[in-house]
């Protein structure tokens, strides 16, 4: 379960002498927000949170998913260590970025040239605190360093030295006039005309300096500085690609969503061993132990489900990776689903129809819905990255979180409810055969695959586009329903989240509300899925698609969206918090859905808005 609210994780460790405790977070922040890499500011000081390898982890909890855990090639989860005033458990931070400035007398250089009083981050001279750098540049691999000032200030002036060392002292200053770039001034005493920070952040602007990339990785401890040939960038200090969470998440599925496979967590290792003859007795010796029942029946059958897992993942691995084939076991038994009636009493995935008729849904080709009243989602720290945001299929690098080799990894357990939705596949694949829905998709696709080969570390292998006529209509379709129940419904549109199952054989969609706070855990979106009330929110929904205070631009539109990924999408039809969203608000056109004003038949429901 998720932690107390009162029990805070603390941003390092007990309060000590060696670690001073530095400001407090939520433990799910150190997931999505200010994990392992990212920078974080508290009060006037900035630091970067250090790699798990350095964490105490003596009093954190440990997560259960057997089957991400498998994916991932770890034992377990630990769920971020939570501090207070007598407890010894913390996560580690560390300086940076180390270059500041004085704000009375403008002295700009590392934070040990201000002889700053024992436990004090304030300038010798004039006793104000400190102000970090705002800038730092960074590099697609993960590098982070201090921007170079120095040489920033001295370009062109190659006579005072080229080691980076003219005797002269920096100094930063904002002339006020503007809140540009232009604004923020860098000058040195050594008589080189003042300089602004204007066309810092050109992409080759460090490059033109002849600054390469430092290879340093200061939230790694002793780390050596690796060798690398990206072409670092200038970016502010809280900008959101300078820390990319990328995490993988899986949901609690039978039959390892009971207590059973959760209690077995420290022993498969063992289980694995035995044969079916001995395993009664170790698991007699296990029930003695701690006075919990292991069913020899249920055993067998968890390990029979991993074995089976296994060799299916073995036949795919051609064509998919073991993370998609989680999603396929998902899909697989959202379609079953897990009636409350016959599921233990412990399980935490309740998935059963409506009670009542679902003919109403025919017409929008909508078959067999499903009504998750229990979930559990499960969401892991995998790595990082910088620069490069890590888009649908990107091959973007992925920065490690420790020098070790640990068999855990952080993450984070939410529990909710949700409405699974289900398309008709012969209808989709006829809908899919009109040469102008082909067209448009191909035309995102296109968009998209070129990014990818932009972002790929090697051109010759070149992740495959997901974008397929039946991806992108479910994509926008979720996207509606989002913002038609967060204003129907009363759910702030953040606490919704989407999940896509589209591929030669999904063609579903499950919308839940999986949140570490209390909004939509109470029933209320598992009613939205009834269907006398998903029908007038699904006939609702495509009629507010049919209109956006954008258009005819946006209608209109032959890309939009980062990368060029979008048709016709935009903040004020079918765009939605980057939280909500897998594909961050990438791959939508909102013209699958509803048509064009030239040729309404390329929307799958045009048949539906004719009246």
């Amino acid at each position: 379960m998720t932690p107390p609210p009162g029990r805070r994780r603390r941003i390092g460790s007990a309060p000590t002498p060696s670690f001073p405790r530095r400001g407090s977070v939520r433990r799910a922040q150190v997931i999505t927000t200010y994990g392992v890499g990212a920078m974080v500011a508290v009060d006037n000081e900035s630091f970067i949170v250090s790699g798990i390898d350095s964490w105490n982890m003596s009093d954190a909890p440990t997560i259960d998913e057997h089957r991400l855990a498998r994916t991932l090639g770890v034992r377990a989860f630990r769920l971020p260590p939570a501090s207070d005033d007598t407890s010894k458990d913390g996560v580690r931070v560390r300086r940076f970025p180390l270059w500041h400035s004085c704000p009375e007398c403008n002295a700009l250089q590392h934070v040990r040239g201000f002889n700053s009083p024992p436990g004090k981050n304030m300038c010798g001279l004039c006793e104000e605190e400190l102000v970090p750098s705002r800038f730092v540049m960074a590099c697609a691999h993960g590098h982070i360093d201090d921007f170079p000032y120095w040489k920033w200030a001295h370009r062109g002036n190659r006579g005072e030295g080229k080691s980076g060392f003219c005797g002269g002292e920096m100094r930063m200053r904002s002339s006020g006039k503007t809140a540009s770039l232009r604004s923020v001034l860098i000058s040195c005493t050594c008589g080189i005309p003042e300089v602004s920070m204007e066309g810092a952040f050109r992409r080759r602007s460090l490059s033109e300096l002849k600054v390469g990339c430092s290879g340093k990785r200061p939230w790694l401890k002793d780390a050596p500085d690796e060798i690398c040939s990206e072409r670092p960038r200038t970016l502010q200090r809280g900008s959101s690609v300078a820390w990319q969470p990328i995490m993988r998440t899986a949901l609690s599925i039978p039959p390892w969503s009971g207590n059973l496979a959760k209690r077995l967590t420290p022993h498969w290792d063992k289980l694995r061993q035995f044969d079916r003859g001995n395993l009664g007795a170790y698991l007699d010796a296990l029930e003695t132990a701690s006075n919990h029942r292991f069913p020899l029946s249920q055993v067998i059958a968890l390990l029979d489900a991993e074995k089976q897992e296994d060799s299916g993942e073995e036949g795919e691995q051609h064509r998919s990776s073991a993370y998609v084939a989680l999603r396929k076991q998902e899909y697989a038994r959202l379609v079953e689903g897990n009636p409350e009636s016959t599921a233990d009493p412990d399980d935490r995935f309740i998935c059963e129809p409506p009670r009542s008729s679902t003919s109403v849904l025919v017409p929008y080709g909508v078959v067999d819905p499903m009504l998750v009243k229990r979930l559990r989602e499960v969401r892991a720290l995998k790595a990082f990255s910088r620069v490069d945001t890590p888009d649908t299929q990107a091959d973007v690098h992925e920065a490690a979180l420790s020098l070790k080799e640990l068999d855990w990894l952080p993450a984070m357990e939410v529990q909710g409810e949700g409405v699974f939705l289900r398309l008709d596949e012969r209808k989709l694949d006829d809908w899919a055969k009109n040469v102008k829905v082909a067209a448009r998709v191909e035309r995102i696709r296109a968009n998209h695959l070129h990014l990818l080969r932009e972002r790929a570390k090697d051109p010759a292998v070149v992740p495959d586009s997901p974008a397929t006529p039946r991806m992108v209509l479910l994509h926008t379709l979720a996207h509606v329903l989002i913002n038609e129940w967060s204003l129907d419904g009363g759910y702030p549109s953040a606490s919704l989240r989407e999940r896509l199952y589209a591929d030669d054989a999904m063609s579903g969609l499950l919308i839940y509300t999986a949140t570490s706070d209390s909004a939509g855990s109470l029933g209320g979106l598992v009613a939205q899925g009834e269907p006398n009330r998903l029908e007038p929110a699904l006939r609702s929904a495509l009629r507010r698609a049919q209109w956006c205070s954008a258009d005819p631009l946006c209608v209109e539109s032959e890309a939009s969206g980062a990368g060029s990924i979008n048709l016709a999408a935009c903040h004020a039809c079918v765009l939605l918090p980057e939280t909500s969203c897998e594909h961050n608000n990438g791959l939508l056109d909102r013209a699958l859905l509803i048509g064009t004003p030239e040729d309404p038949s390329t929307g799958f429901f045009h048949h539906l808005l004719d009246d």
